[in-house]
């Protein structure tokens, strides 16, 4: 459910038309809905309740500010793969104790950064990283607070390229190493072992991998169990899928039972991962129509937004409903809607049907919540799009529209190029 809808011929983001959103910021921009993004960790959460547990929402699939502050204020955790989201989570007022630590490549920086903030454990996913880890928290002074990633070799069934949970993965560790490691880990007077942590991948459009990884999880927490090691968390991750086209993926409560069952007798507590089920359908990313090119082969709709705002569709073949904020009857026909970067990867779809558009209209590329945003870059010196937010029937620019002078801020001439005759 998204609270993206059609009035009278119009798309609306909540109370307020998207074109007068356009006339204001410009185009192309984000547009995310807090009346979604509220009621989509609302029932994330609930379908969970009555089992110890804490969201810990993941922030690299929206790290805007001021939708991190809207999930710390409705009771969020976060889960962070790298000092910049730990800075960012801190800013937005996540507690610290509802802070998890992910990511195969935590610094020496990073690392000290968590500790100094107390956070609630580091998600550990290789020996060593551990060792490390273990040398920084003595360095300090400290007790660095542990899962251990575990690689189930689950296939997840989802694009290669956001699978995480087979052995030849890069993400944890496969279980005889992983016990290797917390044998270690429970000898070291700076560890202190908390939990196991499991992420299989994204866009999860079964149940099954998770109950399956879930399953391999609790044979290796009783094998803990033998040898002294007590374990409080675990963490499942996330990556249960959204709509994207024809995509059926489980709804939150399915989802939910079917874990219930499988920790029925664990004294444990579970930590969830969720990201684009919360914030894929609640972002838009609004562009306009340039121009429409007709050849002898192929009809291309250009419009102002590219691969450098929205990489997803070349990077993953990703699938993006495409509409017109204007619905009126017109006639169907097959096109590329592109962008105007450089590179015939530069498309947000391929021989797609759809309205037939002219130039100057405004189109609404769905379910662009998660993953948008965040890998947006400057390719071809292009400024990154505003984000704005709409609550009811108030919009507020929560990130505005890079300018030139912003492209080259960092960059500095040397004094040898100053000298015209060199």
């Amino acid at each position: 459910m998204h609270h993206f809808q059609y009035r009278d011929g119009e798309l609306y983001a909540e109370d307020v038309p998207v074109r007068a959103i356009a006339k204001k910021v410009g185009t192309p921009f984000y547009l995310y809905s807090t009346a979604t993004l509220k009621r989509h960790f609302q029932v994330f959460d609930e379908a969970f309740s009555g089992l110890p547990h804490l969201v810990c929402y993941s922030i690299k699939a929206n790290s805007n500010l001021a939708i991190l502050r809207l999930f710390a204020n409705k009771g969020s955790g976060a889960d962070i793969v790298s000092g910049g989201e730990l800075y960012r989570a801190l800013k937005a007022g996540f507690p610290p104790k509802k802070i998890v630590f992910s990511g195969v490549g935590k610094t020496q920086r990073e690392m000290r950064e968590a500790l100094k903030a107390g956070i609630l454990m580091f998600n550990v996913e290789s020996l060593g990283e551990l060792k490390t880890l273990a040398q920084v928290a003595k360095r300090m002074g400290k007790v660095a607070p542990i899962a251990i990633r575990i690689n189930p070799d689950v296939d997840p069934k989802t694009h290669p390229h956001i699978t995480t949970g087979l052995m030849k993965s890069k993400f944890g560790l496969d279980v005889e190493t992983a016990f290797e490691a917390y044998l270690f880990a429970k000898e070291h007077p700076n560890l202190d072992i908390l939990g196991v942590d499991c992420h299989i991948g994204s866009q999860l459009t079964e149940i099954s991998p998770f109950v399956e990884a879930l399953k391999r999880i609790k044979i290796f927490v009783e094998k803990l169990k033998e040898h002294g090691i007590k374990i409080k968390y675990i963490d499942l991750g996330g990556g249960l899928g959204i709509v994207y086209g024809k995509e059926s993926p489980p709804p939150p409560s399915e989802y939910a039972q079917a874990l219930k069952q499988e920790l029925a007798g664990l004294d444990v507590t579970l930590i969830l991962e969720p990201g684009r089920v919360i914030v894929g359908n609640a972002g838009i990313l609004v562009t306009r129509v340039l121009y429409f090119k007709e050849t002898p082969v192929k009809n291309f709709v250009i419009i102002d937004a590219a691969m450098n705002d929205l990489l997803r569709p070349v990077l993953y073949q990703a699938y993006h409903e495409i509409i017109p904020i204007l619905s009126k009857n017109r006639p169907k026909l097959v096109a590329d809607v592109v962008g105007p970067v450089c590179e015939t990867g530069d498309f947000f779809a391929r021989d797609r049907e759809i309205p037939k558009v002219k130039s100057g209209e405004l189109l609404a590329v769905m379910s662009a919540g998660a993953y948008g945003f965040v890998m947006a870059s400057n390719y071809n010196s292009r400024p990154r799009p505003a984000e704005v937010m709409v609550n009811g029937k108030d919009f507020y620019v929560v990130r505005k529209r890079e300018n030139y002078a912003r492209l080259i801020a960092g960059e500095k001439i040397p004094p040898f190029l100053e000298n015209k005759s060199a």
